[in-house]
């Protein structure tokens, strides 16, 4: 078998083969395969695309590049939740504990913040001592333990993936449907989940900007996971401003703590509990999105997500005093104020130029190297289709100092837009594919 030979079948728009998939990428990984010709694959993949075999096939064999989580001797159901990544999107710290009241074992694995969108570990690692470098047994006994546990990905979990999505990064093949379905199926699948909920973000302050685009995706991790043998949710959200009203490291642990006393914003709480919901269908612990709905705000009401959430923190190794006396206390020095340049309706908070804006302000990364700090971000006091009069508060900016004030300031003032008509209210659910 020659590399050639598979890269001219698939630049001619053939169909690989598992064995060959397993030529290329087994000859990447051990480094028997060059760069080059790898790169050329990638690409004829970029242009051609791959079927739902195809699909499977490589998202099987990157998972099996390391190790996969046993999770064996821990009664299920796993079900897990992944989105693609938007700005305030701290659904994750929220939905586990709801779904683990609801008695669903959730075996989460997240990653960091990169451009403009958040990172779950971030969050968390703001609350004051909260490990997710866990071992495999820790996060076993964790995950029997509470319901949930929060980890991040080690060197020996998808090892394809890592040397894949770097060569992608530079060959300018990342938006290969076909490659982000694998990358984000073998992730997720060696976590040891067995149904899974994608929250597949569109607009502008998503990696899909269109519907089109973001609805391709969701087909394509909803026929793959099904090929895979996988109980698999795609719900397609909108991410045209941002979610909630906190961005930030340690603001969106507040935010979080907020909705879980059933006291978040209405966004928030829509798409959380609709996900939640998913994934107790998807579990078998409800018929039907309505009643497991009900379940979730039960969860909610009761307290038994909240007495849920502080466990996992406490059991993580955060420090549940320190947490508590940073609430609405854990700001930066360097802040300023955005108002509203005329009167009338906010019609646009656009998500991107904050999530921009937010990476000079500390808040996420440009490279994997570069710090983030927990006292920085965004405070809204008004969202699209509120009234406002000129001069009045929209937002509080905190920054590492202030030359990443002074960086961010024009992305701020540009992403906000006031008109004089409120706009039509925005759907935030677009459309939901299930394979259960």
């Amino acid at each position: 078998m020659r590399a050639v030979d598979l890269i001219m079948k698939k630049r001619d728009g053939g169909e690989l083969s598992r064995e060959e998939i397993a030529f290329l990428v087994s000859g990447y990984v051990d480094g028997s395969l060059p760069e080059y010709q790898v790169s050329a694959w990638l690409m004829s993949v970029f242009f051609r695309g791959m079927n739902p075999r195809e699909t499977a096939d490589l998202t099987e064999l990157m998972l099996r590049s390391g190790d996969v989580m046993d999770l064996s001797g821990i009664p299920g159901p796993f079900v897990d939740k992944h989105s693609t990544g938007g700005v305030g999107d701290k659904v994750s710290l929220i939905l586990a504990p709801i779904a683990a009241a609801c008695g669903v074992k959730v075996p989460m694995m997240s990653g960091r913040a990169l451009g403009h969108t958040g990172g779950t570990l971030d969050k968390l690692e703001s609350i004051p001592g909260y490990r997710t470098n866990l071992s495999p047994a820790e996060f076993r006994d964790f995950l029997r333990a509470d319901g949930y546990a929060m980890t991040g990905q080690t060197a020996r979990v998808v090892p394809a993936d890592k040397k894949l999505y770097a060569l992608r990064d530079v060959t300018a093949t990342v938006e290969s449907v076909p490659l982000i379905t694998a990358s984000i199926l073998s992730k997720k699948v060696a976590e040891g989940a067995e149904s899974l909920v994608f929250d597949v973000k569109c607009g502008p302050g998503a990696f899909m900007k269109t519907f089109p685009d973001a609805r391709r995706l969701a087909e394509s991790l909803v026929d793959t996971g099904k090929a895979m043998g996988k109980r698999i949710v795609g719900v397609i959200t909108d991410m045209t401003e941002p979610l909630g009203l906190k961005v930030g490291n340690f603001l969106e642990v507040e935010e979080s703590l907020d909705c879980l006393t059933g006291k978040g914003p209405a966004d928030l709480m829509e798409v959380t509990y609709r996900l939640a919901a998913w994934m107790l269908v998807a579990a078998g612990k409800a018929k039907g999105v309505e009643e497991a709905l009900r379940l979730c705000e039960a969860a909610v009401a009761e307290g038994r997500a909240m007495e849920l959430f502080r466990r996992n923190v406490r059991t993580q190794g955060g420090d549940l005093a320190k947490m508590d006396a940073l609430y609405g206390k854990l700001r930066s020095p360097h802040s300023f104020e955005l108002r509203a340049p005329a009167s009338g309706f906010v019609t646009a908070i656009d998500a991107y130029r904050i999530g921009l804006a937010g990476v000079y302000l500390g808040v996420g990364r440009n490279t994997t190297a570069d710090p983030v700090y927990p006292d920085v971000g965004f405070v809204f006091e008004r969202k699209v289709g509120d009234s406002v009069t000129a001069g009045d508060l929209v937002a509080r900016v905190y920054g590492k100092d202030e030359a990443s004030l002074a960086a961010a300031r024009p992305l701020v003032e540009e992403a906000l837009t006031v008109g004089p008509a409120a706009p039509a209210p925005r759907k935030l659910v677009l459309e939901e594919l299930a394979a259960l």
